[in-house]
């Protein structure tokens, strides 16, 4: 069997590993991917290990708000759960990626609650469903009105530490190990702070779990935590792994609006709020999402986030409103408690005020390009969640689909690892990595380039983008690669190894990508929108871009022929 991609050789200029310990599988990320895949593994008996970059419960999961998206109500079915989200794709869906998805995430979700996730329930004693934006019917499970994430987090966190799985928190990932014949043999991270690892050290394993989530800190404002900075994206490409679909980042139309100069992460104004009723308008009191599409505010994200940016364009605007007074204290205190309380915190209150919100970046459709079974184009190496390019999501992820796919493709990875090492006896045999790099393969960026790469891609590459806002932040990005770059291969210097560099050098590592895709894309699709390519192109765009990192640090940027990806290299028959 051959590979589409070769380890390109580059590693992230770290310390030799001081410390290490062995596995089958190592997933890397402790969100309902991770979590979920983890504790399949350990199902099955296999020695499983968690790393996670803060603690186990501190990943985007848990800033889920609105819900869980499948076909749980009555008359609601896996094909019109598939419809709406092939619509919200645009085009670019992969179509068995998501019958997939809608066909197993109903019995996905009971395995959920099994374990021990509770849901909003009726006063009839079924699950509560909601509806959020391009959902013809309501299929949203939620909990704690708004808290379905956390509560998520919270079940799956309990399950992990009452069985008893090794985890390391608060561990940065480096970069995947591979043998010599190019499988996976493990990662090397660091662990901050004290506990029963520190600094730099390996875990040695045949399957890697990439959950790392999201890369929204590539932007100035976002609803992602802090730790969302593409470090499995970034590890992925060092390895020779393909990306996908990067242009296609979601901008969440309603974010609550804390300044033209706001930066970080950002509150997040559920779509569940408009899917009870809320509605949009300009200070002025206008409804303006009415007649722009049948679903006015319950439109897909990105038809909703243009509508708004019009609007504000129009009027001059920083801002529009969402205005849900008419739900009154009771229907926002026990539906929305989360979100009245945020709002509250900045002195905003939803039940007397309208909400000033705008939009921001949110979730990644794209990612590491994957098959069915959540393979990538590196053997052993999975991905799965945000991080992860299924073809699920297309140009625009349907609302709330996003847990119901780690939920999905985890279990599914999960199964192709057991498979794997009843068939292979992987217990027995834990690849020998190839030695640590003497010298550092790829220059470190100094802590404060990460608030230049954030404002050249909300400059350049945000929710309104045109050849020459794309240009100038292909240049300003170029730069900062090009003065490391120098600086390392010219001079033998690099910035100090630590978690600010490591950060700032894999958000750069996928500023490059996104915005090569970007530029490359000359269409309006899906959450990309490019003011000067204002229409859909499927004649020569309804394909993906793929790319992958060249050992000279080069990008190799090709097209896909269909909107179906092709198989990953482990998705092909034996060659002879």
């Amino acid at each position: 069997m051959t590979s589409t991609g070769t380890s390109t050789g580059i590693r992230l200029h770290a310390p030799a590993p001081g410390w290490s310990v062995t596995a089958d599988v190592v997933v890397v990320g402790s969100g309902v991917a991770g979590l979920t895949a983890a504790l399949r593994c350990d199902a099955a008996r296999l020695r499983t290990v968690v790393v996670t970059k803060a603690r186990l419960d501190d990943g985007s999961t848990r800033w889920a708000q609105g819900g869980i998206a499948a076909a749980l109500g009555e008359g609601d079915t896996p094909e019109q759960h598939l419809d709406d989200t092939l619509v919200a794709g645009a085009g670019l869906c992969d179509e068995d990626a998501v019958r997939i998805l809608v066909t197993e995430g109903p019995d996905a979700v009971r395995r959920l609650i099994e374990t021990g996730a509770h849901f909003d329930e009726s006063e009839e004693g079924g699950l509560e469903l909601t509806r959020e934006g391009g959902h013809h019917r309501r299929r949203i499970a939620h909990a704690g009105g708004d808290a379905t994430g956390a509560e998520i987090s919270r079940a799956l966190v309990e399950a992990v530490r009452a069985r008893g799985l090794r985890t390391v928190e608060n561990a940065l990932v480096l970069d995947l190990l591979t043998d010599t014949d190019g499988r996976t043999a493990g990662v090397t991270l660091h662990v901050m702070g004290e506990g029963q690892h520190d600094g730099v050290g390996a875990v040695h394993a045949p399957a890697v779990v990439l959950a790392t989530g999201g890369m929204g800190q590539v932007f100035s404002a976002t609803t992602n935590p802090s730790v969302s900075t593409g470090d499995g994206v970034a590890l992925a490409l060092r390895a020779g792994a393909e990306v996908s679909d990067l242009e296609f980042v979601q901008f969440h139309p309603t974010v609550l609006f804390l300044g033209a100069d706001a930066e970080g992460q950002q509150p997040l104004v559920s779509e569940a709020v408009r899917g009870e009723g809320a509605h949009l308008v300009d200070a002025g009191g206008v409804r303006f999402m009415t007649g722009q599409h049948e679903l006015a505010e319950l439109a897909p994200r990105d038809i909703v986030a243009k509508g708004i940016m019009r609007r504000m364009q129009e009027q001059d605007a920083e801002h529009m409103y969402l205005d849900a007074r008419h739900f009154g204290a009771h229907m926002w205190e026990h539906r929305f408690p989360t979100i009245l309380a945020a709002c509250r915190a900045h002195g905003i209150d939803p039940v007397t005020q309208p909400v000033p919100v705008a939009p921001a970046a949110h979730y990644a459709s794209g990612g590491v390009r994957t098959d069915s079974r959540g393979r990538t184009t590196v053997p052993g190496l999975y991905a799965c969640g945000e991080v992860a390019c299924t073809g699920v999501h297309g140009a625009n992820r349907l609302a709330s689909n996003s847990l119901l796919e780690g939920l999905v493709y985890a279990e599914r990875i999960a199964a192709d690892i057991v498979g794997g090492h009843e068939e292979n006896s992987l217990h027995a045999r834990v690849p020998a990595p190839v030695a640590h790099p003497e010298k550092p393969a790829h220059p470190l960026l100094a802590p404060e380039a990460r608030f230049a790469i954030q404002r050249i891609m909300t400059d350049g590459a945000g929710v309104l983008r045109s050849a020459a806002s794309l240009e100038t932040a292909a240049e300003r990005i170029q730069q900062l690669h090009t003065e490391a770059r120098d600086a390392l291969d010219v001079h033998g210097k690099t910035a100090e190894p630590g978690v600010d560099t490591w950060e700032a050098t894999n958000l750069l590592c996928v500023a490059r990508v996104l915005v090569s895709a970007a530029r490359l894309r000359e269409e309006t699709r899906g959450c990309h929108w490019r003011e000067d390519k204002g229409e859909r192109d499927d004649t020569n765009w309804r394909r993906h871009i793929v790319v992958r990192l060249n050992p000279d640090r080069t990008l190799a940027v090709h097209t896909t022929d269909t909107p179906d990806f092709p198989p990953t290299q482990q998705s092909r028959p034996q060659e002879q």
